[in-house]
């Protein structure tokens, strides 16, 4: 097996690209390798902040390859990851001087967890990464480092099959990583729990209320606009008075489905995220009651009232149940099934609330 040159040597030579994240390159066998940095810059921070907006999202990532962390050599640990630039992120910002290589896969920018379910994150990709990068060559073991969170997508005797290449599961947190390393790659129970802390599930938010925004924008100007009918026939003036406050009750159906229940998943009942987005909305549409009962021009008349006890617990349940895809805690028939019961559901309580609302613009 051929040596890597001195740290001296390899930092001598540009690498092709402009990434500020990319130190240099590092000589091995087959070529040279680009070496990325374990410090996380301001600019790298900004980046991770739009993509949590979801700006840039579907372009937020890595080209997949070899990289080099420090100095690595044929002996250092072999760590894999997605493309997803922020999953790329978490993991070296977590290597510090630690020497090691990350062969990253291609996931189309989706981060571990996802990937894996989608099989992007999986054994054929894996296997073809190793073998396109020439891995066999730059190391004299046959060891990968692959995330917890990618085992439903990563078959780890088809890898060792196909490649030669044995998968040693790693912690379920980047954070855990360098105590892994040390342990000699022996996980702790503790390394092993998937958490989903309120942190994690706040974090998440922006980008689903984002990914919604533009149905709920569209859903507004069309409560505005039709606001202005009534009994009397249509009355522009409506919209300023009526139409601002029906915006405003499906603005908190929105909020209750896309956030509050994100932040309160573990205490609201039952398992399923439509049952607990219901359960915020219904919550909703009682405190909205309370206040109707002084302020009865918000809901208008019972027909009003009607129309939103079914329209807020079936936006707020379905938009719930959108953050599945964004939970560890989910699986994908577990999801179908859900689906499978919870659509059907809405779906009738949302045609049955319109009909309601239309009917109270006439009572």
């Amino acid at each position: 097996m051929a040596a890597m040159t001195s740290t001296t040597d390899t930092r001598e030579a540009e690498p092709a690209t402009d990434e500020r994240w990319i130190e240099g390159v590092m000589h091995t066998a087959v070529g040279p390798v680009p070496r990325a940095s374990t410090t996380l810059r301001l600019a790298d921070t900004l980046a991770r902040w739009k993509a949590r907006w979801g700006m840039g999202r579907m372009g937020y990532r890595v080209e997949p390859g070899l990289y080099a962390v420090g100095d690595p050599t044929p002996e250092s640990p072999v760590l894999v990851s997605a493309n997803y630039k922020m999953s790329f992120d978490c993991l070296r910002s977590q290597l510090g001087d630690r020497d090691a290589w990350i062969l990253v896969l291609d996931t189309r920018g989706i981060n571990v967890w996802c990937a894996a379910g989608k099989g992007t994150f999986g054994t054929e990709e894996l296997v073809q990464r190793v073998e396109g990068v020439r891995l066999g060559e730059i190391v004299s073991h046959r060891g990968l480092v692959v995330p917890q969170l990618g085992a439903p997508g990563v078959s780890a005797h088809e890898v060792r099959r196909a490649s030669g290449f044995r998968v040693v599961y790693g912690p379920v947190r980047a954070e855990d990583l360098p105590a892994f390393l040390a342990a000699g790659m022996k996980a702790t129970p503790e390394m092993r729990r998937v958490r989903f802390t309120l942190r994690d599930r706040v974090a998440l938010i922006p980008v689903e209320l984002v990914m919604s925004a533009k149905y709920l924008v569209v859903a507004a100007a069309v409560l505005l606009l039709l606001s202005g009918l009534w009994r009397g026939g249509y009355s522009p003036a409506r919209i300023a008075t009526v139409g601002i406050r029906q915006v405003m009750l499906l603005l908190g159906a929105y909020l209750a489905g896309a956030a509050l229940a994100p932040a309160l998943l573990p205490w609201l009942p039952g398992r399923a995220f439509s049952a607990k987005g219901a359960w915020t909305g219904l919550a909703l549409f009682l405190g909205i009651a309370g206040y109707a009962y002084m302020r009865p021009e918000v809901l208008e008349n019972w027909a009003g009232g009607a129309a939103w006890l079914l329209l807020i617990p079936a936006v707020a349940s379905f938009l719930a149940m959108n953050f599945t895809g964004a939970s560890t805690y989910t699986s994908l028939s577990g999801v179908r099934r859900e689906m499978r019961i919870a659509v059907p559901a809405q779906i009738v309580c949302v045609v049955a609330g319109l009909g309601l609302w239309v009917a109270g613009r006439f009572v």
